[in-house]
């Protein structure tokens, strides 16, 4: 195999397939790229191929000048890095019995290759079933909504580590939960297939959506699925991730309507406060307490033995029973961060029942945080507050 190589064009999609490759595997191909000659479309460009098993992509680089067929796994550490460094635009490879050769204007570089016959095949798609079609920037934005509440690192159940995909009653719903709340975001498709679900680890979705937040938005994203696997096709690249075997929760039993107060407040004023209330909480207990009064402010207070005691107070429209209730200052932060938009709107079920966030007059993206429950320490700290006591010293 001889390539000539104009780096621009070819280190775009190298890049892309790298972050495919499996770094700490004992296995020598998974920590390279395969390239192919043949395969592909127009003659003057390679096929890239990259997995660490539980994901794999498969991208067309252009800026080729194919001088010699051929095919080789070349080893991301070395000659990843010299691709990068090359002194030259311009560069041609040549690999010939397992020795590969760097030539950049009077410098060369030698390196050795992985056989080609040691990689894995990747899986194809042509029989998957097809599941639906939509554009990469209503994809990005259900994913990154809609995976809020994962956990990484979880390993039982194995739904926590994962997002549910549900095409249901033509939407797309995206779902993610850690048992303390839950994120669920919805859109609609350009084209549907049949309705149907599945599980996909978050780890890989991750990747998939820096895969998309570097495409074009407009661009189309055909979605396939078969027993194993659920392939992303965006214009020359598929990215295909292997599904959780699992039983995700049955969410909508916990989408409860009622609530005993609401809060239509600014969103940047409420994540400024909980941020300067995180502050003095997040060594301690992270929680923060909210007290609510119809026709009154928004106040929240946190303190920590060993810190301090805050409060704020916010103006916002409240509706409903008065009401004290205490959260993690990190979920509220997600969340709040997530709505994007000028305001939040925030119904609350009572001291023990589940908060819910929406965007006001919009219904596309839900998310849900349970309380913390409140000790008798907790609520004396607020009834001091009222008594006028000072705060607590640092």
């Amino acid at each position: 195999m001889r390539l000539q190589i104009n780096k621009g064009e070819f280190m775009k999609s190298w890049q892309t397939a790298e972050r495919s490759t499996s770094s700490k595997s004992t296995i020598n191909s998974l920590t390279g790229i395969l390239l192919k000659t043949a395969g592909t479309d127009d003659e003057n460009t390679v096929l890239l191929e990259a997995t660490d098993l539980k994901t794999s992509i498969k991208c067309v680089s252009r800026g080729i000048l194919v001088e010699e067929e051929g095919e080789a796994v070349l080893p991301v550490k070395v000659v990843g890095e010299l691709f990068k460094k090359a002194p030259t635009n311009v560069f041609t490879v040549s690999v010939a019995e397992g020795k590969g050769l760097i030539i950049a204007g009077r410098n060369k570089y030698r390196f050795s290759t992985y056989p080609s016959k040691e990689f894995p095949t990747l899986p194809v798609s042509e029989s998957a079933p097809f599941f639906c079609t939509i554009t990469a920037s209503e994809l990005l934005r259900t994913l990154s909504e809609g995976t809020i509440a994962s956990t990484i690192g979880e390993e039982f159940p194995k739904y926590l580590g994962t997002a549910f995909f549900q095409l249901k009653e033509g939407e797309l719903r995206i779902i993610s939960t850690d048992g303390r709340r839950l994120s669920l975001s919805k859109c609609h498709p350009v084209e549907k297939g049949e309705d149907g679900d599945f599980l996909l680890p978050i780890s890989g979705l991750k990747e998939l959506q820096r895969l998309l937040g570097s495409t074009d938005g407009e661009t189309p994203v055909r979605i396939v699925v078969d027993s194993t696997l659920v392939f992303f096709q965006m214009g020359s690249l598929e990215f295909s991730v292997r599904r959780v075997e699992a039983v995700f929760p049955n969410y909508e039993k916990i989408l409860n309507p009622q609530s005993t107060t609401t809060l239509d407040v600014d969103r940047s004023l409420l994540i400024a406060a909980l941020e300067r209330v995180d502050v003095i909480v997040r060594d301690f207990s992270r929680m923060v307490l909210f007290r609510l009064s119809p026709e009154g402010d928004l106040i929240l207070m946190g303190k920590a033995p060993e810190t301090g005691a805050v409060e704020e107070i916010l103006e916002g429209k409240i509706e409903g029973e008065p009401l004290t209730v205490a959260f993690n200052v990190g979920f509220l932060l997600d969340g709040l961060k997530a709505l994007y938009g000028d305001r939040a709107f925030v119904s609350f079920n009572g001291p023990e029942g589940q908060m819910t966030m929406l965007r006001p007059g919009e219904t596309d993206f839900l998310y849900m945080v349970m309380p913390i429950k409140l000790t008798e320490s907790d609520l004396s700290f607020e009834e001091k507050e009222e008594e006028g006591e000072e705060f607590p010293p640092a």
